[in-house]
């Protein structure tokens, strides 16, 4: 009997060790798939575009922040704050994948040489006329359109669609409002940057 009761203890003791082995085999896999689960890292395209996108934002910042105090038109003002919210939203991304910040905390300065040569030939545009600088608003909404469009195709990862996709539905209200003041003044507009067809496309939305 004696014997027996030993027997049937070690097969108890066995029976425990083994569900403990289990479980903790169990809590260590999952752990483990947590510290795997991170963020997919981006490719160098998706990269290079967030980084492009962090800077436009500013160029469209800092051109209207301009405008504003050359020709004290509302719409600058309005739309300034609309783009901060943009760069904020790039911001926030090229933060969550540990990337860092173009984006100079200057005014009228930027990493990117072509966005530099971009912001200083339309900030003089801008200093001719309001109907001018009104059409370099214009402008620069069609740009960001016409890359936002680029980006959302060319990546896979729906948190920069999601972004990106709000970016877009912004620009194209900007370019809507900056039409509707230029026609205001009696200037029809024509495309800048996109083709007409398009222009007349988003603005018919």
């Amino acid at each position: 009997m004696k014997t027996k009761k030993i027997l049937v203890s070690i097969l108890v003791l066995s029976i425990m060790c083994c569900i403990g082995t289990s479980a903790f085999a169990g809590r260590g896999g999952a752990q483990g798939n947590q510290t795997g689960a991170g963020l997919a890292p981006l490719t160098d395209f998706e990269i290079v575009t967030l980084k492009h996108m962090r800077e436009e934002e500013k160029l469209a910042r800092d051109v209207y922040i301009a405008m504003y105090e050359q020709w004290g038109s509302a719409i600058f003002a309005n739309i300034t704050e609309s783009e901060q919210k943009h760069m904020d939203a790039i911001k926030s991304l090229l933060d969550k994948y540990g990337i860092p910040d173009p984006a100079s905390p200057d005014r009228g300065v930027f990493d990117d040489e072509s966005l530099q040569e971009m912001y200083d030939e339309l900030i003089s545009r801008g200093e001719i006329s309001l109907p001018e600088a009104l059409k370099v608003g214009a402008f620069i909404e069609e740009l960001d359109i016409a890359d936002l469009q680029a980006a959302i195709k060319e990546t896979s990862k729906i948190d920069l669609q999601a972004v990106y996709g709000n970016l877009l539905n912004g620009s194209i209200n900007h370019l809507k409002a900056f039409v509707s003041h230029i026609e205001v003044l009696g200037v029809d507009y024509v495309a800048q940057h996109l083709t007409q067809k398009e222009v007349d496309a988003l603005l018919a939305q």
